[in-house]
């Protein structure tokens, strides 16, 4: 498939030169989304507020378009790049890029559920839909913990590590220790596949039945272990390849 030439407008070249302020008041982004709304925005003119203002000779807009141009107009591509890469285009500096990842962080926050709540945590899809934000948009591996009472109610999920694109290291030790300090019943284990891929590794299965042994030792259950990558989830459990435990799809913790 033939890549597509993104406009003038896209890339900014159109605008390079014109100040926001000398534009038509229905064309500069604050403007228009206080009278239109911001769901009415381009993601380039809501980019550019982000921005604040431009450079002598480049505008927002245009800074703008091109950090859309160097992610491909994907802002989950946005939302991954880190703060060096988004300093090293020019006019963006990294009072710019701290602004971007922190915007983007709180889109990610906002999937998240509030911390008062302690949702009943009954099935893998249950935990999906609870923790997907964890690793949403993350370029690099995460592992975490999600530990559950007698009566299955989440208590708390503690992230043990992050990696590098295919792999991280979890101490065992570190997430049996988490959950006597939450006085859990039960966890399950989770990280993610940056890949796309959600086929478990060895290195997988290994820690899951090195992790559960442990576990048995201390008179707690290791009910799953979730695999993440982005929008999809694969379960140990629903597929029955937890060491211990026959599984069935979207099986019943309780």
């Amino acid at each position: 498939m033939p890549i597509r030439t993104p406009p003038e407008s896209e890339t900014g070249q159109g605008i390079t030169n014109q100040s926001i302020k000398n534009l038509p008041p229905e064309q500069r982004p604050r403007e228009k989304l206080i009278r239109h709304g911001r769901e009415n925005l381009e993601d380039r003119e809501l980019l550019a507020i982000l921005l604040g203002n431009g450079t002598a000779h480049h505008s927002a807009l245009a800074l703008a378009a091109q950090i859309l141009q160097m992610c491909r107009n994907d802002l989950r591509t946005l939302a991954q790049m880190h703060i060096q890469q988004l300093s090293q285009l020019s006019g963006i500096g990294q009072a710019k890029a701290i602004k971007i990842a922190a915007a983007m962080e709180l889109g990610r926050r906002v999937f998240s559920p509030p911390t008062e709540d302690k949702p009943t945590i009954r099935s893998s899809l249950d935990l999906f839909e609870c923790c997907k934000s964890i690793f949403m948009n993350k370029g690099h591996e995460v592992f975490a913990v999600a530990l559950l009472n007698q009566a299955h109610r989440l208590l708390g999920v503690e992230q043990i590590s992050e990696g590098g694109i295919s792999f991280t290291a979890a101490d065992p030790r570190i997430i049996l220790k988490l959950a006597l300090d939450y006085r859990a019943s039960g966890l399950i284990l989770m990280h993610n596949h940056p890949s796309g891929n959600l086929q478990p590794s060895d290195a997988d299965r290994e820690l899951t039945q090195k992790v559960e042994s442990a576990a048995k030792l201390l008179d707690l259950r290791v009910l799953d272990h979730l695999i993440f990558a982005q929008h999809r989830y694969f379960s140990f459990a629903d597929q029955g390849i937890m060491p211990s435990v026959n599984g069935r799809s979207q099986r019943n913790f309780t």
